[in-house]
């Protein structure tokens, strides 16, 4: 459970930034602008106007990440084991690679098109992550994940 619990912190630390970023986003929706790249993005267009939907998409990631954080920091040990543990791990790794694939056209748009750079900074970061995720889930295996009715066999 050593590596497993190793990439699995690395894993929720990086969720746990993401969610932080968005709080922060909350607070300064002008700082979409920086995040989206350019104004052109919508996001960044409905801060700048003030539109509370920023603030509304904000919290609900805030919230996505910070519950994917706890998922791993559940795997690793640190928080009691969440329902559904292992197949929500694999789920929320093949979902940030699917958002890492992206970094594929990217790299050529970047390139070609002007496209922003920071892009493909997501998209490594969210291989990383996804990598951290089902790596984590693969070397918890099975037998290592506690079953409920072996809790509640300890605690009495």
């Amino acid at each position: 459970m050593g590596r497993a619990r190793t990439v699995l912190i690395g894993g929720g630390s990086i969720s746990a930034a993401i969610a932080v970023l968005h709080v922060v986003l909350t607070f300064k929706p002008e700082w979409w602008e920086h995040i989206a790249g350019a104004l052109e993005s919508p996001l960044a267009s409905m801060a700048e106007e003030g539109s509370p939907a920023t603030r509304v998409a904000s919290v609900g990631l805030a919230l996505v990440f910070g519950i994917w954080a706890l998922y791993a920091f559940s795997g690793a040990g640190l928080v009691r084991p969440l329902p559904w543990l292992r197949a929500i791990l694999v789920a929320i790794g093949v979902i940030y690679l699917l958002r890492g694939l992206a970094i594929l056209p990217e790299l050529g748009m970047v390139r070609s098109e002007g496209y922003p750079a920071q892009y493909v900074v997501f998209s490594s970061i969210s291989l990383v992550a996804g990598s951290l995720y089902l790596v984590g889930a693969w070397r918890l295996g099975s037998r290592s994940i506690p079953r409920a009715a072996d809790q509640l066999r300890t605690r009495s």
